[in-house]
């Protein structure tokens, strides 16, 4: 959020010049509440004349908080007796939905009470009426200082999180970019999540991401569990607890994944896995936010970010009709595909080398890998993905005595064609001509990469080899995201 007020408030004015005579890199944009017309409008003049800030005005309580919602204020100004709801309940609704914006009190009634109470709930500052101009204008000042201080210290913080939750996310594939970009977005939000994407893709680590990206908003636990790994009779009492008593077994009372993740994330892997008998308990979840435990009546309301991911395709699931589809459509809110690695080669290397200081001999540098290992690694389709190439990695840096891995120390079966070697699937419900330019495009780009290989990153004696002129080289290299770097280095 404060990001996105950074962004929407740049100011209009000449490079290295202030939009206003507040003295900030930005145009500040003030909402004022005021029920009297008259000085409502004496104060906008005020705002946008000497001082040139954005101001809205707004005429009574509930039309200010309404404006706060929707929209990014620097500063609140607002009267303490308005029509509907008046300055105090406002301050406490701010509070509550946590709205980044800075509150200074005007009231014609200037009793000490009023003041304390006003900068108890949250105020910056109080003025009484009829209002000082030369106050008023000292106290703005001030306030959107402050304002500028806390959006900065809010804007690194949230900065750090996100390269704290992308820390194990290696990646300079487009589509994976465009993923951690999703991430980072729908970190500020409560939304329910879907991650699709085949084993081994890394579903657990964006779960992970979207949970650390959110810290902020939602500052309790991530819950885990694996639909696919609990039996069938126990996978109620997992996600929704059971009193003593309730079944044989039940000794005690015990909470639920659910009610442990109160304020958090729960992450519900392998949700394609779910008997259908349980798939009309998760949907009331889902929908209501209350839940029974297993021999109980007393229902139970929980804050809960639903994270699940799976597999499989649920929509070819509810099509069959093994999955429900009200269900499909309450957990499929927001949508993040994983790519398979066979899909984005120009991370293999990345991995590697990542993989190779991870497993890295106590007291020993990390191991490189030979041109002649890399090709393979390179070539090999990973249907088992990333945790396929890293139980790879890890084994030949335990198993190598020299400082270099060789292809003699990768196992045999990577040299060797893999029924899923080809990334280009048969889709009925796709164009003939939308795969072949697909596969024509893979081609292409392996094609490139291993002559910038084979030629150490030249363009011009790649382009010979490919038969192409050296522009349209240079072209397909930054179409493809090649680095030459990296195939000089290999």
């Amino acid at each position: 959020m404060i990001a996105e007020r950074h962004r929407r408030a740049q100011p209009e004015a000449a490079d290295g010049e202030d939009s206003s005579s507040i003295g900030l890199s930005y145009q500040p944009r003030v909402l004022i509440a005021e029920d009297n017309e008259q000085t409502a409008q004496q104060l906008r003049s005020l705002l946008e004349g000497p001082l040139g800030l954005r101001v809205d005005v707004a005429e009574d309580g509930k039309q200010a908080l309404d404006a706060l919602k929707r929209n990014f204020y620097s500063l609140f100004l607002t009267d303490l007796k308005m029509p509907r709801l008046d300055g105090m309940e406002l301050i406490q609704q701010i509070e509550e939905l946590q709205i980044p914006v800075t509150v200074v009190v005007m009231t014609g009634h200037g009793s000490v009470e009023n003041a304390v109470e006003a900068m108890r709930r949250g105020a910056f500052d109080f003025l009484t009426k009829p209002l000082d101009v030369d106050r008023l204008e000292l106290i703005i000042r001030r306030a959107l200082k402050e304002r500028a201080l806390r959006d900065e210290v809010v804007y690194l913080r949230d900065q750090l999180q996100m390269r704290q939750a992308f820390r194990n996310i290696i990646t300079k594939n487009p589509q994976m970019l465009s993923v951690l970009e999703l991430v980072n977005h729908i970190g500020h939000t409560a939304t329910t999540v879907l991650i699709e994407g085949e084993t081994g893709t890394g579903k657990e680590l964006i779960a992970r991401a979207i949970h650390q990206a959110s810290s902020n908003l939602r500052p309790g636990p991530l819950v885990v569990v694996n639909c696919a790994a609990l039996p069938e009779n126990l996978l109620e009492s997992e996600l929704f607890g059971h009193e003593k008593g309730s079944f044989t077994g039940a000794i005690a009372q015990r909470k639920g994944r659910f009610e442990q993740a109160h304020g958090g994330t729960i992450f519900m892997d392998e949700v394609g896995e779910i008997p259908m008998a349980m798939q009309v308990k998760l949907l009331r979840f889902l929908q209501e936010r209350v839940f029974e435990r297993v021999g109980s009546t007393e229902p139970i309301e929980v804050d809960v970010r639903v994270i699940a991911a799976t597999n499989r395709s649920l929509a070819k699931m509810v099509k069959q009709g093994t999955f429900r589809e009200d269900l499909f459509y309450r957990i499929n809110v927001v949508r993040i595909d994983l790519p398979p690695l066979r899909e984005r080669p120009e991370d293999i290397p990345l991995l590697v080398r990542h993989f190779c200081e991870k497993y890295a001999l106590p007291g020993e540098p990390p191991k490189e890998v030979s041109p002649a290992a890399m090709e393979i690694l390179l070539n090999y389709a990973w249907p088992g993905n990333v945790r396929e190439l890293e139980n790879v990695v890890e084994r030949a840096c335990v198993t190598c005595r020299e400082k270099t891995i060789g292809p003699e120390y990768l196992s045999p079966e990577l040299s060797q064609p893999h029924a899923t070697s080809s990334p280009f699937k048969v889709d009925l419900n796709r164009p003939l001509p939308e795969l072949l330019r697909e596969a024509t495009a893979e081609i292409e780009r392996r094609y490139i990469r291993k002559a910038l290989r084979k030629t150490r990153g030249n363009v011009g004696r790649c382009a010979k080899i490919c038969g192409l002129s050296r522009r349209s080289i240079s072209a397909k290299i930054a179409e493809y995201h090649i680095d030459k770097a990296e195939m000089r280095e290999t």
